[in-house]
């Protein structure tokens, strides 16, 4: 098995946000792959002491426990106790009804000898590469699918769509939340390989229009993780007139992990 991880934040003066683990259970058959894009706050705050690295770390902990721990347990079942868990770590000391309280994008894929399960909540990315090369993306679309003016602003966000339904959704500090992800199992024979990847990443693809997933996916096999995130990163410091980029920030969080059975 062949695994790899690169993880850069979007400014070095600023903690990433991003969270990615590897579990391989000690017996040797099959693992799990957690990544988390942590939610940028707004200034105004989130009513919580804690950062977003604190939230992820806490939560992409729980999750590469619970993944390998019980690997009977559902994915959804997975995500919803560690919600539950990393809630309740905070729930004494912050606000958890606040709408920017700490959350992140969850991907999660856990594979056995017999199958691959996956769970993808928000905009971050799975692809799964068939033994015949053929790739496929698992995405939940429900933020890209509003329109522009439901976004105008973050108040308008946090008050229309944001956790919301007819919106999209993120893991933060309700446990029923999972329920709402994109879920699968595909049987193993199926998967060759498979990358999970943060937004922040994805730009090669969503933002920059480099080339499709199937185009990412084929560079992550020949060059690896790391070469996906410098290139785009040289695709961002080259967009000075904001052509693609528009009012994103410039340089984001990117996370990406391959594993090749």
């Amino acid at each position: 098995m062949r695994t790899e991880l690169a993880s850069e934040p979007g400014d070095a003066d600023r903690p990433n946000e991003d969270f990615a683990s590897v579990g391989l259970p000690a017996s040797g058959q099959g693992g799990s792959v957690v990544v988390l894009d942590g939610v940028t706050p707004p200034k105004d705050g989130t009513g919580c002491l804690h950062s977003v690295p604190w939230f992820t770390a806490r939560l992409g902990g729980a999750l590469t426990e619970l993944t390998v721990s019980l690997p009977d347990a559902p994915l959804v079942d997975a995500l919803s106790r560690a919600i539950a868990r990393t809630s309740e770590a905070h729930a004494a000391t912050c606000d958890l009804s606040h709408p920017r309280t700490p959350q992140a994008t969850v991907v999660i894929a856990r594979w056995t000898p017999a199958t691959v399960e996956y769970l993808v909540l928000s905009d971050s990315a799975l692809l799964l590469e068939s033994p015949d090369g053929v790739v496929t993306p698992v995405l939940d679309d429900r933020l890209s699918l509003l329109p522009r003016s439901a976004l105008a602003t973050d108040a308008l966000v946090d008050s229309t769509v944001r956790n919301k339904e007819g919106g999209f959704f993120t893991a933060a500090a309700d446990p029923s939340v999972a329920a709402r992800a994109v879920t699968g199992t595909v049987p193993r024979h199926e998967v060759r390989a498979l990358a999970a990847l943060t937004d922040g990443a994805g730009r090669w693809v969503e933002r920059f229009e480099e080339g499709d997933w199937t185009d990412c996916f084929h560079l992550l096999r020949k060059e690896g993780p790391q070469a996906l995130v410098d290139r785009v990163r040289a695709l961002e410091r080259g967009d000075s007139a904001r052509t693609f980029l528009g009012r994103s920030k410039t340089h984001d969080d990117a996370t990406v992990v391959f594993v090749e059975f």
